[in-house]
């Protein structure tokens, strides 16, 4: 068997507007396994500026874990906790070895017919009237679930867009989800909360900057408006710590990415922990490509949860790779009769 790496940069259809910026291009990896004429391949998700394994050396040691891949599969993915990324794509290569390099992780949701996965609508930042015509375009497509992007434009503007959804639609209809990125100071954060509590949302992600525990804490004691953790999860790579979090800042749901949390394993624990409190769990791409995609959504389709997914992202880029995928306000759905094009990494 041999195996090496390629990097690849995905290209955005229209700017991708965050708190933290707004993206054009996000360079990801692959790790491609070449066994008897057929190819595995697996994602190596790095996300600039918030993989907790954006650092010095990176390639290095994705040259050292395909060397080393061909004879020492299980004992490199267990060295892997401090490279959460690679990781999570070292799992994806290994599982589709062990499925025949068909890009089938898990087959045992996949049926004759597929499968499908309720999924939200996600609002990228912009200006008022361009997230407004996004809001527009989803509700009118049929999405019962709209996540918006949140903190990076006025306060009273993200209000109005909010405002928007509610005069046509009650909470019965249209879940809101609202995605902060941290973006709140801690002072102000609690009156913010207080005021989109009028509107029926559904959970916010990540009010405030990850790594203030008691502060967290204390927002979700105090808040109107359910609390999610999102980037609070990043870097917190053992069991001891994932238990000192969630019982320090008790939360009722964790958003898990497993690009950056690293991969399925590490994805089971934090589900474990967080039922085990009461709590519950959503899975959130973290705009991979289709292939990354495809594991997290059959990862995904193994287990339940009452919320829909954040699994919409595969229509972002301009040269993703054509998959058995298609979205709509329904779901992201597999199709058994459409084929893998893997051209593009030729």
């Amino acid at each position: 068997m041999n195996c090496y790496f390629k990097k690849y940069t995905l290209l955005f259809r229209k700017p991708g507007g965050t708190s933290r910026g707004v993206l054009l291009s996000k360079d990801t990896y692959f790790i491609i396994c070449e066994e008897d004429g057929k190819k595995a391949y697996g994602e190596c998700n790095l996300f600039t500026g918030l993989s907790y394994d954006d650092r010095e050396g990176y390639e290095e040691k994705l040259k050292e874990v395909c060397k080393r891949l061909p004879v020492e599969k299980e004992k490199v993915l267990s060295e892997l906790h401090e490279w959460p990324s690679i990781r999570f794509g070292v799992e994806m290569v290994l599982k589709d070895l062990e499925n025949g390099c068909r890009q089938i992780i898990y087959p045992q949701v996949i049926n004759k017919h597929g499968f499908a996965i309720p999924i939200n609508g996600l609002i990228w930042m912009g200006e008022k009237q361009e997230m407004m015509a996004q809001i527009a375009s989803k509700l009118e497509a049929g999405y019962q679930s709209i996540k918006l992007k949140i903190g990076a434009i006025d306060f009273e503007t993200e209000l109005e867009l909010i405002r928007f959804i509610r005069t046509q639609f009650n909470a019965d209809s249209v879940e809101i989800r609202l995605d902060a990125n941290g973006a709140f100071e801690f002072s102000e954060a609690i009156e913010k909360l207080k005021r989109f509590s009028d509107f029926d949302i559904s959970y916010l992600e990540q009010p405030i900057k990850a790594g203030q525990w008691h502060q967290m804490a204390a927002l979700i004691e105090k808040s109107p408006v359910r609390i999610a953790l999102d980037e609070e999860l990043i870097g917190v790579t053992n069991s001891e710590q994932r238990h000192a979090l969630i019982h320090t800042i008790s939360p009722p749901l964790l958003i898990l990415k497993p690009a950056l949390i690293g991969g399925f394993a590490s994805t089971v624990e934090w589900k474990q922990l967080i039922e085990e409190k009461g709590g519950s769990w959503i899975i959130t791409s973290a705009l991979e490509s289709n292939i990354g995609l495809n594991a997290i959504a059959q990862y995904t389709a193994l287990g339940w949860s009452s919320f829909a997914q954040g699994l919409g992202t595969g229509q972002l880029y301009t040269n993703n790779f054509p998959s058995p995928y298609t979205v709509d306000a329904q779901g992201l759905h597999y199709h058994t009769e459409r084929s893998w094009d893997f051209s593009l990494l030729s």
